[in-house]
């Protein structure tokens, strides 16, 4: 989406109105897809980090991502995709990637760049 302009979706990353943590949801997705994101977090060159309950892990195969039993501790993707802007995935159901983004960090053109590039 390179020609997404902040002044056409400004309002979408304004804190005061969609709150500063907005949950982002993709639907209809499946271990595949779970797979392409957690391979392109490794390639990547940003920084990352996995963790389950809080305790840092190795970045599974996304085949673990359903087999989760719906008790187990909280598992979070943190990924920097550049310094000062963090998201946040959560892999609870291969049916759908949840991420958290802090708008105050995506302000202007080059944040709205920054999650397009994501």
């Amino acid at each position: 989406m390179p020609d997404l302009l902040w002044d056409d979706v400004r309002n979408f990353f304004d804190p005061d109105v969609m709150g500063a943590l907005p949950d982002v949801s993709v639907a209809g997705t499946s271990v595949e897809d779970w797979q392409a994101l957690f391979d392109l977090v490794r390639l990547s060159g940003w920084s990352w980090e996995y963790s389950v309950g809080g305790a840092a892990e190795p970045l599974p195969p996304a085949a673990d991502v359903p087999a989760r039993p719906v008790d187990a501790e909280t598992a979070d993707l943190r990924v920097w995709p550049v310094p000062g802007v963090l998201v946040i995935f959560r892999p609870r159901s291969a049916e759908e990637i949840d991420f958290d983004v802090d708008l105050r960090e995506l302000l202007g053109q080059e944040g709205v760049d920054v999650l397009c590039r994501l």
